[in-house]
């Protein structure tokens, strides 16, 4: 959301030839955006640490590559270790209901 965002109001069809580069599995708020601004193509750094709305995305005719790259499940697993409150408030709730 915040990518989308810093990069400032862009025509509908530079969002139709964009690619989003993600370290986590995008939630469903996040694939919303993706759908809603028509991105036909996700990167997804690891999905190990949180499973997002990949099979949604994956439905609507989104390509998604899923690196599973070592750093980004291990930069998410620390991240959850030494912040799990704000883990918590964004995703780990959510997420553990799954």
């Amino acid at each position: 959301m915040a990518a989308l965002e810093n990069a400032g109001r862009l025509s509908p069809a530079e969002y139709r030839r964009s690619t989003i580069y993600t370290t986590l599995s995008p939630c469903s708020m996040c694939s919303g955006a993706i759908l809603l601004y028509r991105i036909p193509a996700v990167v997804i750094g690891e999905n190990q640490t949180f499973l997002g709305a990949e099979d949604w995305l994956e439905s609507r005719g989104v390509d998604l590559t899923v690196m599973n790259h070592s750093g980004c499940v291990e930069i998410m697993s620390r991240f959850i270790e030494t912040r799990p409150a704000l883990w918590n408030e964004d995703i780990g709730e959510i997420g553990s209901e799954e």
